[in-house]
């Protein structure tokens, strides 16, 4: 039987050889990952993406200057400008020859203001902008992700060796997806300043459930009692109702007020159009409750170019939905607090889908808007000044590693995938983020 274009004769091959087939399969992770990660996630296409500085230390500092207006005094607590006459004129129009700069003219200036107004001091008609900046500090981490150890002497004689060999490829791309997945979601959830608390009774607020926003920065406990301003360990009872339009419908405005609109995903008849995060269910709930489906039903308006790869084709009520199926949840653990329940377990490295996920009762969705952070990857490096290195991907490129030892490996038949993923999540305008958190009431399951 001829052998197949492009497979690889793990059996006529030396230790040697193995050794540069499992190197060149590495290479093909990097494009099954980027392969992977084209519009499979929200946060993995829209968070946006740089590189990390090089020369200037692990610990970086970003300056933020605040939105400013202008106001009226030096102390900046007056909004807005006051608008003067240029000149003072005489009180008689036809008064000749008896202006101060003895005008021979009708209605003439008695004085011009000057560059503080006329005579300066209480009559000082300057406006003013102050600037408020603060610092934001930042750093480099970095996740080593490696498979099992692989002798090469087995795979010469495995049974299916090259689809063992490409499960473990996919596995890899899977596991390297996931991770950056779980990171940009994780970094925008614990820089976003605001978050919401769905606190209204459904039934006792028919239907229209309350909010509650507060700003996190600064503080040492979040708005649901929390130590560091993390959702887990709040406060469950805090947690009343699920998502609403009505919830969503005054984060918008709270989000144009605050200068959010310069940077919306999308326009549509002059309104900005911003996008939420959520899990399917969520989105469901939002479509089908009540009062709002004709908002869905006559939407035909042109989506955004960032959006339209994600699938999705239209927005609501100023949002667009993009689904996160492995959105954070929480059930009331020990004494009524947040506890995170994950969508998987893991045991022995297996992966199974957690039934606790389904049930957990408090989910969270995310106003996504592309100021909030940014994501900086070092670039590779390969040295300087007369040193080399072997430059890394930090991106997750994964690579074929067989390291000589004398009591482990002194043959160099044992070897494994190596991926190293580094960033620093830069905050910008992390006022400008919201984390809504819900009770998963039922509402979902309405069709």
């Amino acid at each position: 039987m001829a052998r197949q274009q492009g497979a690889t004769d793990f059996a006529s091959a030396s230790n040697v050889a193995i050794n540069t087939i499992l190197a060149e399969e590495a290479n093909r992770i990097g494009s099954d990952v980027h392969t992977r990660m084209m519009h499979t996630s929200p946060w993995i296409d829209l968070v946006k993406k740089s590189a990390f500085p090089e020369g200037m230390g692990y610990q970086l500092t970003t300056l933020i200057y605040d939105r400013s207006l202008p106001t009226t005094d030096v102390d900046g607590d007056n909004v807005g400008v006051n608008w003067n006459s240029v000149a003072s004129l005489q009180g008689s129009a036809s008064a000749f020859g008896t202006s101060v700069l003895d005008q021979p003219l009708d209605s003439t200036a008695d004085s011009v203001q000057g560059a503080n107004g006329v005579g300066g001091g209480s009559n000082d008609a300057r406006n003013f902008v102050n600037f408020g900046k603060k610092l934001k500090s930042y750093s480099i981490q970095r996740a080593i992700i490696e498979s099992p150890r692989i002798n090469v002497d087995d795979l010469r004689y495995a049974a299916h060796r090259q689809e063992q060999l490409r499960a473990v490829l996919d596995s890899l791309a899977e596991s390297t997806r996931h991770s950056w997945a779980e990171r940009y979601r994780d970094e925008y959830d614990r820089l976003v300043d605001n978050t919401v608390i769905c606190r209204g009774d459904v039934t006792a607020d028919s239907g229209n459930p309350t909010e509650f926003l507060d700003s996190n920065e600064g503080v040492t406990t979040d708005v649901l009692g929390a130590a560091g301003g993390d959702l887990d360990g709040g406060s469950a009872s805090k947690v009343k109702s699920d998502i609403s339009n009505g919830v969503l419908d005054k984060t918008y405005f709270k989000m144009i007020r605050g200068g959010g609109s310069a940077e919306a995903y999308g326009r549509e008849n002059g309104r900005p159009v911003f996008a939420l995060v959520c899990s399917s269910e969520a989105s469901n709930t939002l479509m089908k409750e009540d009062g709002f489906r004709d908002d869905v039903r006559y939407n035909n308006a042109r989506v955004g170019d960032l959006i339209a790869p994600l699938g999705v084709e239209k927005s609501f009520r100023g949002f667009y939905h993009l689904i996160d199926d492995l959105a954070p949840r929480y059930t009331d653990g020990s004494e009524g607090a947040l506890t995170r329940v994950e969508p998987y377990t893991v045991t022995n490295g297996i992966a199974a889908v957690n039934g606790a996920y389904d049930s957990a009762l408090y989910e969270v969705a995310y106003v996504l808007h592309p100021k909030v952070y940014e994501s900086q990857i070092p670039a590779p490096f390969g040295g300087t000044n007369g040193l080399s290195f072997n430059p890394v991907d930090y991106s997750g490129e994964f690579k074929w590693t067989n390291i000589l030892s004398e009591t482990v490996n002194p043959d160099g038949t044992v070897g494994f995938f190596r991926g190293i993923l580094a960033a620093a999540s830069k905050p910008i305008k992390t006022e400008l983020g919201y984390a809504i958190i819900y009770k998963r009431t039922g509402l979902a399951a309405k069709v």
